[in-house]
């Protein structure tokens, strides 16, 4: 049994006791979270696809810990001009394990 879901604006496929990296979400380490913005469920070939959501199915989760991904270097330079900028990002992160999904 697997799932489309929406979590802080991605969509990710997720089954239980997944455990996937998303974007900062609000909420401490070891809270329970839970997400509406189911778009698909499949349980053994039985597929149900929302309009854009399906209606009272939920994905529960839990929060295992905050973390920030590995320096990105943005590296620009315009060449004969002398124009070279470098710049680092660091995205927040939130690791997240998937409990249980309700249809």
């Amino acid at each position: 049994m697997y799932a489309i879901v929406e979590i802080a604006g991605q969509q990710f496929k997720v089954s239980k006791g997944d455990e996937i990296f998303c974007n900062r979400l609000n909420g401490d380490v070891d809270s329970a979270i839970s997400f509406d913005k189911v778009l698909l469920i499949d349980n053994d070939g039985n597929t149900r696809v929302g309009t854009p959501v399906l209606e009272g199915a939920k994905v529960d989760a839990k929060i295992i810990k905050h973390l920030r991904a590995d320096k990105v270097l943005v590296f620009k330079k315009k060449r004969r001009k002398g124009y070279q900028t470098l710049n680092g990002h660091r995205q927040d992160l939130s690791k997240v394990r998937i409990e249980n999904i309700t249809e």
